[in-house]
């Protein structure tokens, strides 16, 4: 009687590529939209904003407040992005749609030119910064307004806007399921929100001993912002493109 060797499981597998993809955890999809959610982050204008509204009378009403409304934008703009994603089919034999390379390709086109022009308009030496008028006006803000600003910064921001395109697209197309997706998207929210959430965090712990160290961090982020957007937009652009040629 012929002796029957037991069968390879990966030559099985090798037969269903998207077998394959199902079983993968949901950590490349977080790892994916990593770098997306470090850029938001590290936003300087959200921070220069959150910071300035600390230093007001509402400080502990508009700080938690500016929080909320971020991480609203941030889920609402993701959700929406993700559920036409996958109506659209981003994921196609285990690995990206060619539409999510062209848009790839074009988010990072996109992403260069914003980070020559940031770079452009830095300030020379000895120059102040320029900021948003909005700015001059947090003293007057209450909960609900610093709410709907931080929605407006979150994703109506033309820059984060491209952002969390570029992370719900590297979330959607790893094939996961909805409730996998929903979980990245989550960690990729709360990395997100790390910029304008660490000064509140001060804050609260340290009372009005944080002010000094708060000041000295919105000068420095208002004389630098062009250049480090300059720099993230660059990055996360060198990202997209290589990821939507690769795609290819």
């Amino acid at each position: 009687m012929q002796k029957v060797v037991g069968s390879n499981p990966i030559s099985r597998s090798d037969s269903h590529p998207w077998s394959i993809r199902q079983d993968e955890p949901i950590g490349q999809a977080i790892g994916q939209s990593l770098p997306f959610a470090v850029g938001i982050a590290l936003s300087p204008i959200p921070i220069i904003g959150v910071v300035l509204m600390l230093a007001t009378p509402r400080a502990r009403q508009n700080g938690p407040a500016f929080i909320l409304g971020w991480v609203v934008g941030l889920a609402l703009a993701g959700a929406v992005i993700l559920l036409i994603s996958g109506g659209a089919d981003a994921s196609e034999n285990g690995g990206p749609s060619d539409w999510v390379n062209i848009l790839k390709l074009a988010l990072g086109a996109g992403l260069l030119l914003v980070a020559v022009k940031q770079w452009r308009s830095r300030p020379r030496p000895g120059e102040e910064a320029r900021l948003p008028r909005w700015m001059t006006a947090v003293d007057h803000f209450r909960a609900p307004r610093a709410a709907g600003l931080a929605v407006l910064l979150s994703v109506v921001n033309p820059k984060n806007l491209v952002l969390v395109l570029g992370a719900a697209a590297a979330i959607a197309q790893t094939g996961i399921s909805g409730g996998d997706q929903a979980i990245a998207l989550a960690v990729f929210i709360a990395i997100a929100t790390l910029g304008p959430a660490i000064p509140v965090g001060i804050y609260f712990a340290m009372g009005e001993r944080s002010k000094p160290l708060l000041d000295e961090l919105r000068s420095w982020l208002a004389q630098n912002n062009a250049a480090i957007m300059a720099v993230i937009c660059l990055v996360i652009a060198a990202k997209l493109i290589g990821d939507g040629i690769a795609g290819f």
